[in-house]
């Protein structure tokens, strides 16, 4: 987790995620808070992700939304057939 600057705060969990939260820290020897920041990083990490997966793909969605479906297909590299 790096060497950052520890703040005590009190917050309320669910008491299985708690039992759980103790049960890996015993496990690994490590401090409650230590399993928690680190469930928390992790967490925030990848909803930060998923966030910049959902902004990527409305941009993607505005950029091509002019197209029709032939046109994405030719643009996607797929030759479609002559429609009569």
């Amino acid at each position: 987790m790096g060497l950052s600057k520890q703040v005590r705060t009190t917050i309320s969990l669910p008491a299985a995620s708690l039992t759980a939260a103790k049960r890996a820290a015993k496990a690994r020897r490590v401090k409650l808070s230590t399993v928690v920041a680190e469930a928390l990083d992790e967490s925030l990490k990848q909803q930060q992700a998923k966030d910049r997966a959902k902004a990527a793909f409305a941009r993607y969605q505005r950029a091509f939304a002019g197209f029709n479906e032939e046109e994405l297909l030719i643009l996607d590299g797929i030759i479609p057939e002559r429609r009569s």
